[in-house]
């Protein structure tokens, strides 16, 4: 008589959550896709997820605040169901490792940003090991295997995807950390970053953002080792280079990429963005600050000016530029004078949006130290409210000029404010909201007359589909 066959164990199921930015974003896509490969099914409930991962950031105070509020309501789910693994990983677990351990010693895995490739390994491990924390703290220059991009995907979007052309930031600014979680700038070879785009575009991939700390940047390491191995190079950034190779691949229709640095914001990057029809017409810039004397403080590396003339430049070689930016209120030493510099600034870019924040100490930057020079927060509050009058001012102007233009948009689905309508993109990065009287797969290209327009979006009428979508659409298949 034969033994009875065990019944095979249910595949566990997963959920990640990110805070931060688009290469966290990324990060994120990557570790999904190796528990998929691993034979783990995503999940969007927290109350049936087996495994929940945290994948952090650490650029302001209240990020450090989301993490350890996620992990208290983790901690309760974790009580009533003890075989449930917590999972904490990206830039805070590799700056406060120790910290989050101390704090939540029931989270069973922490690992760093340099570790992304070993989240499936790590799991398995703290599951034999019990709980682990394991941060690797650089990453190897010559292994481009350990760059996100590198790894099987899990997109959530099939028609778009990240590319990651460069690691970490060899810049100094005085308010950021992300040099110390990210490691010095290190780029992916040309041609293999051109390959892996021409692999996207056979998958059905129309749109591409290339991501990099310092994106403009990209290459100039890749140069300088040329030139230390005895070719005859000039050290220099191939960033406008690559925009040509990628835009010029055929399938893809739109090329961005964040987030370029303005000190390193070269004539060849605008040339390349203004002849390469694929890339699209949006710059985001981040200023930072208006006033000189903070930018020197903040060690940026340009003056209000010459920021300006770059701008000018850039409007000036390509039509129909949308400009956005970022801008810090509060930075240490910040006086009145320095702020009103920072509004002046603001009018003249007419930017068609921006991303304001307040200043939050960092432990361990620079600016983190600058204790004496803090601005009281209720100054801070109000120079907040007063530069965001000025950027909406402009925003909604820019917008209510395009009313009467009929712009090309591929489709992101239904509004999350109101699902009776469909969004869309435009070239220019603009939330085009419209009704339509026909469900519109995301990642179908159509065409909108924009009827309206807010300080932060547009509404449109449906005139036609330019192009339907044409990636797959994947079903997740649980092995038995």
């Amino acid at each position: 008589m034969s033994e009875p066959i065990a019944p095979s164990e249910p595949p566990k199921r997963y959920l990640i959550r990110t805070f931060g930015c688009q290469m966290n974003e990324h990060d994120s896509e990557r570790i999904a896709g190796q528990f998929d490969a691993d034979g783990m099914i995503a999940t969007d409930d927290v109350e049936e997820a087996d495994v929940v991962v945290l994948n952090t950031c650490c650029i302001r105070e209240n990020a450090d605040n989301k993490l350890y509020g996620t992990l208290g309501h983790l901690k309760s789910l974790k009580d009533r169901r003890p075989g449930m693994e917590i999972v904490v990983s990206g830039c805070l677990a590799q700056k406060d490792q120790g910290a989050i351990r101390e704090r939540a010693p029931y989270v069973d895995l922490v690992f760093g940003t340099h570790n992304v490739h070993q989240a499936t390994e790590l799991l398995h491990r703290s599951r034999v090991e019990g709980p682990l924390t394991e941060i690797l703290t650089e990453t190897v220059a010559n292994d481009h295997e350990l760059f996100p991009s590198a790894m099987p995907p899990r997109r959530d979007q099939g028609h778009a995807a990240w590319v990651t052309i460069q690691i970490g930031c060899d810049n100094s600014c005085a308010f950021c950390i992300v040099p110390a979680v990210r490691g010095p700038e290190i780029s992916r070879p040309f041609e293999r970053l051109v390959d892996e785009v021409r692999e996207l575009a056979a998958d059905g991939v129309t749109e591409v953002t290339l991501l990099g700390q310092n994106v403009n940047s990209y290459g100039r390491d890749l140069t300088l080792a040329a030139r230390h191995a005895g070719d005859d190079v000039r050290v220099r950034p191939l960033f406008g280079d690559l925009l040509r190779a990628v835009g010029s691949v055929d399938g893809i229709r739109r090329v961005r990429y964040t987030s370029p640095h303005p000190k390193d914001l070269r004539p060849e990057t605008i040339a390349a963005m203004a002849e390469t029809e694929a890339v699209c017409e949006h710059l985001h810039l981040p200023v930072q600050s208006g006033s000189d004397r903070i930018l020197a403080a903040m060690h940026r590396g340009y003056t209000a000016d010459r920021y300006l003339e770059m701008l000018r430049d850039a409007r000036a070689s390509i039509d129909d530029l949308a400009v956005t930016t970022d801008l810090i209120v509060g930075f240490p030493g910040e006086t009145e004078a320095d702020f009103e510099q920072t509004l002046e600034l603001a009018a003249a870019a007419e930017y068609d949006s921006a991303y304001q924040f307040i200043y939050s100490p960092r432990p361990g930057t620079e600016a983190a130290e600058m204790v004496d020079r803090f601005v009281d927060q209720s100054v801070v509050a109000d120079r907040f409210d007063r530069l965001k009058v000025v950027l909406e001012r402009s925003a909604l102007a820019k917008h209510e000029a395009r009313i009467g233009r009929v712009e090309e948009v591929v489709v992101e689905g239904p509004s999350r404010r109101d699902p009776s309508l469909t969004t869309g993109r435009t070239r220019q990065n603009k939330l085009v909201h419209f009704p339509s009287d026909r469900a519109l797969r995301v990642g179908t290209y159509a065409l909108a007359t924009i009827t309206g327009a807010a300080p932060h979006f547009l509404r449109g009428e449906l005139v036609g589909v330019v192009a339907p979508a044409r990636h797959r659409t994947r079903i997740p298949v649980a092995s038995a």
